[in-house]
């Protein structure tokens, strides 16, 4: 049986930047396509963010799928418990994968798109932000996003 980390590994070296090199060499070598991450400055919809309490409402009543959007050092170096790494970068070619692969790589369920306990943070929402656009527009339509991200978090946690 394969481990988690060995799959993981192998799967963020055929899609992500660490073993494919440039984004456009990932692109080129593993046929993907993928769409620029757009930073916005506006205002988002308010039903489209989770705060700190309704966070930890959703964790006590392990009723989220929570993922967390940052560079997998970022990760390692401090996590809010239960969630999954997906680097913004491997996000929308993640979220297309089939139920079945996304559980095998990832060993968590597999987000439905009508689902409406998908939850993104990242270090302070910006991340977090696109990843909530790369969702919404690839049909995850009740997805939020934890707009304080792990920084708060750790300051809420001291």
């Amino acid at each position: 049986m394969l481990s988690y980390l060995f799959v993981r590994r192998l799967y963020l070296s055929v899609i992500g930047k660490t073993a494919c090199g440039t984004p456009s060499v990932a692109i080129r070598v593993c046929n993907l396509r993928t769409s620029p991450v757009n930073f916005n400055d506006t205002s988002p919809d308010p039903d489209s963010v989770v705060t700190y309490e309704q966070l930890l409402s959703m964790l006590a009543s392990k009723n989220v799928q929570l993922f967390d959007v940052r560079n997998p050092d970022e990760f390692q170096a401090g996590r809010i418990p239960g969630a999954v790494n997906i680097p913004l970068d491997n996000l929308e070619p993640s979220l297309k994968l089939s139920p079945q692969h996304f559980e095998l790589l990832f060993e968590a369920k597999a987000p439905g798109k009508e689902d409406g306990n998908i939850v993104f943070h990242c270090q302070r929402g910006r991340r977090s932000a696109s990843a909530l656009d790369i969702a919404r527009r690839l049909g995850y339509t009740r997805a939020r996003h934890f707009a304080g991200g792990y920084k708060e978090w750790a300051e809420q946690k001291k």
